[in-house]
């Protein structure tokens, strides 16, 4: 089974209008409400794909308990805790001449929730995998990712992390399965240009240095490179489409290729995985299975 882990969940209100005058009235076009955060993005791209996975995180108030009825009806196996106090978060998204994000703080994560979670996640067993994606709310202990691998080191769970900087780096040491930077966060932790394959496949050997097994980095209109953890280099060109949307298409991409790998075929994994990212960059919302496929037919196996 996959468990994804999402912390701060969200409704995304997504509103379009021409232009936005303020201090004045301004009327949209058109609304879209979504129900995200990056571990339910994976949970619901492994939905299409036809793989279960069970959703954990924390709720709170009227926008929680709408949130926890949104995942399911997405066909998502939802074990959110209740917080007891605030709301969970809305983050609204301005579509006009320019884009603006108006991202919402979210609930407190009490110790005692927080303990919920871990009484959940020791309910892993051997050959489970733990999604950790995303950034952590200021209400938990910036260790929290360590915390969570420590509890499950020894303990065989296929770990697989989605997070950027020190959050990322420090839970290297626990021999994480996949990681999934992006090329802009593998530039910010080396502090360097990276422009080539080459310097790509550089960076991603030190990460595995470092404790990680597969390094899978997207590269959004340059396709993905795997280094996986035999030292092989995979490469995928991007799919051919008119992108609209960035939102979750690296969550896509870590669901399409934790979706592949169990077949044990890392270059199938790669290519799946892009197909994922770039079925959500074309669509408005998350990527749905239809276009996932289309996609993948664009996309040659590397001999």
């Amino acid at each position: 089974m996959i468990y994804t882990v999402t912390f701060n969940p969200a409704i995304d209100y997504i509103i379009r209008t021409a232009d936005i005058i303020p201090g004045c009235v301004n009327r949209t076009l058109s609304e879209d409400i979504y129900f995200g955060g990056k571990g339910i993005n994976v949970s619901a791209v492994l939905a299409e794909l036809g793989v279960p996975s069970k959703a954990l995180g924390f709720t709170a108030g009227l926008i929680g308990e709408a949130i926890e009825k949104g995942v399911r009806a997405m066909g998502i196996d939802a074990d959110f805790i209740r917080l007891s106090r605030g709301n969970s978060r809305i983050n609204v998204k301005i579509h006009a001449s320019e884009e603006t994000e108006i991202n919402g703080q979210g609930p407190d994560i009490d110790e005692a929730s927080l303990e919920k979670l871990f009484a959940r996640l020791d309910g892993l067993a051997v050959g489970d995998t733990l999604v950790l994606a995303g950034s952590v709310p200021k209400s938990l202990p910036a260790d929290i990712y360590e915390r969570i691998l420590e509890r499950l080191t020894d303990r065989k769970i296929t770990a697989a992390v989605d997070a950027s900087g020190d959050l990322l780096l420090n839970v290297l040491k626990y021999r994480p399965f996949v990681i999934k930077p992006n090329i802009h966060e593998l530039r910010e932790i080396f502090g360097t240009a990276i422009g080539s394959t080459e310097d790509i496949a550089s960076c991603a050997a030190e990460l595995q240095t470092m404790g990680a097994r597969n390094v899978l980095v997207s590269m959004a209109e340059d396709g993905a490179a795997l280094l996986d953890e035999s030292g092989e280099l995979h490469v995928c060109g991007a799919c051919t489409g008119t992108a609209v949307n960035s939102v979750g298409a690296g969550d896509s991409m870590l669901a399409g290729f934790l979706a592949g790998i169990v077949q044990g075929d890392h270059d199938y994994a790669l290519r799946l995985g892009t197909a994922c990212g770039g079925a959500t960059a074309f669509s408005e919302g998350l990527a749905k299975r239809e276009m996932i496929y289309s996609l993948l037919g664009q996309l040659k196996q590397e001999n």
